[in-house]
C-alpha cells in the first residue's frame, strides 16, 4: 500500500511535468507563429516603403523636368515681352512724332496755304 501512495504522487507529478511541457509547446508554437506573421508584416511593409521610395523619387524626378520646363517657358515670354514692350515704346514714340507733324501742319495750314496762293498769283502775273 505505500508503494501505491508513492505510484500514485509520482504519476500525479509526471502528469504536471507533461502539463508544463504541454503548455511550453503551446506557448513556444504561439511566439513562432507570432514571430513568423510579424516577419510577414515587416516584410510587407518593406516592400511598400521600398515601393513608395521609388514612386516618390520618380515623381520627384517628373516634378523637376516639369519645373525645368517651365522655368525656360517663363525666361522664354519673359525675354518676349521684353521685345514687344520695346517695340511697344517704339512705335507709341513714332506715333508721337507723327502727332507733333500733324500738329504743325494743321496749325501751319493757313498760312502755308496763303503762301501759296500768294506764289500762284504772283507766277501768274
Amino acid at each position: 500500500d505505500a508503494y501505491a501512495k508513492k505510484s500514485g504522487e509520482t504519476t500525479g507529478v509526471i502528469e504536471m511535468i507533461d502539463l508544463l511541457i504541454k503548455d511550453l509547446d503551446k506557448e513556444m508554437t504561439e511566439a513562432e507563429t507570432e514571430e513568423k506573421e510579424g516577419q510577414a508584416d515587416y516584410e510587407a511593409m518593406m516592400r511598400d516603403s521600398a515601393e513608395k521610395r521609388a514612386t516618390d523619387s520618380k515623381s520627384l524626378t517628373e516634378k523637376g523636368g516639369a519645373k525645368a520646363d517651365m522655368e525656360a517657358e517663363l525666361q522664354s515670354r519673359e525675354e518676349g515681352k521684353t521685345a514687344a514692350t520695346k517695340e511697344h515704346m517704339a512705335t507709341m514714340k513714332y506715333i508721337a512724332s507723327l502727332h507733333s507733324e500733324c500738329d504743325w501742319l494743321l496749325q501751319y495750314f493757313d498760312v502755308r496755304k496763303e503762301a501759296r496762293a500768294g506764289e500762284i498769283d504772283s507766277i501768274v502775273k
